[in-house]
């Protein structure tokens, strides 16, 4: 297989699996709660991403657990997976598949400008407009179209959704600024991340779950949507020869996800939804975000 033929089978792989997460996650949390589903998603994709990165030729486990990244390792693992998920998860049980997949979409909003303040990027009228295109989004799904009412199913839910975008905004950033291998700075966050969770888990829940098979919904999230999706779309644009091209095809994910939520959980796709989605994914298309920058940290 040539390289371009395959590093297109890999990242098409990886949007395929992040395209079904909406449905995972809603299909899950049927059967146990937000936290317990990050648990058990967040402690398979550790055990993936342990095998796939200290299996690599010239791994080192002292290398890996030197104080400097250990506390790298920490950083990274706060906000992603134990901070963003355990919030987009709570989104997820609060909102529609649809409403939830769409407000989360936001998050390269946030990065950009986090990028203008961190990373002292140019704040350009283009970059204005995308904000505001985006934003204009926003109300249309979280008010069903009825923009002027401002009226809201579920504003904490809408809230939660939102807020996720902050914390993978600043996950990318952080991300951005470390310069360890890339594979290890996924084990190693979702190593301490896991860490966060049982902790939580042991203070204030319960690892027993309403439904046992749903912990078959949390070992597919942790396998392919937290798990081997990162691995083959890093791979994938690996040997892409046009990065920059290959990493448009992410922002076919939500609309795929559409399909899924329509067929698999019955949930009548909104106007709203549909509209709302495509001025965020407008929006960013007007920031021209870089793209080489977003395949590194996603």
């Amino acid at each position: 297989m040539k390289e371009t033929s395959k590093s297109y089978f890999l990242t098409i792989s990886a949007v395929l699996f992040w395209s079904t997460s909406a449905t995972a996650f809603k299909l899950t949390l049927g059967g146990m709660n937000h936290t317990q589903l990050l648990f058990y998603s967040s402690l398979t994709s550790t055990i993936v991403f342990a095998f796939f990165c200290l299996s690599k030729k010239g791994s080192s486990r002292v290398r890996i657990f030197t104080k400097d990244k250990i506390f790298a390792g920490v950083k990274l693992g706060l906000l992603n997976p134990f901070m963003y998920y355990l919030i987009l998860f709570k989104a997820y049980s609060l909102l529609h598949a649809q409403e939830a997949l769409a407000l989360n979409f936001t998050w390269p909003i946030a990065i950009s400008i986090f990028s203008w303040i961190f990373l002292k990027q140019e704040m350009t009228k283009k970059l204005v407009f995308g904000l505001l295109l985006a934003f204009v989004g926003v109300v249309i799904i979280s008010t069903h179209g009825d923009v002027f009412s401002f009226s809201f199913e579920s504003p904490l839910g809408i809230a939660f959704a939102l807020i996720t975008s902050v914390f993978w905004a600043a996950y990318w950033i952080m991300n951005l600024m470390d310069k360890r291998d890339r594979y290890e700075k996924l084990f190693t966050a979702f190593l301490y991340g896991t860490m966060f969770i049982t902790i939580y888990m042991l203070l204030f829940d319960s690892f027993i779950v309403e439904q046992p098979t749903a912990l078959l919904g949390a070992v597919y999230i942790g396998l392919f949507e937290m798990g081997l999706a990162f691995i083959l779309w890093l791979k994938g644009l690996e040997i892409s020869p046009n990065r920059t091209k290959s990493s448009t095809l992410a922002y076919l994910s939500p609309f795929l996800s559409f399909g899924f939520i329509a067929l698999v959980l019955g949930e009548k796709l909104l106007i709203s939804s549909i509209v709302g989605l495509m001025l965020i994914i407008g929006g960013i298309m007007l920031q021209h975000i870089r793209f080489r920058k977003f395949a590194a940290a996603k």
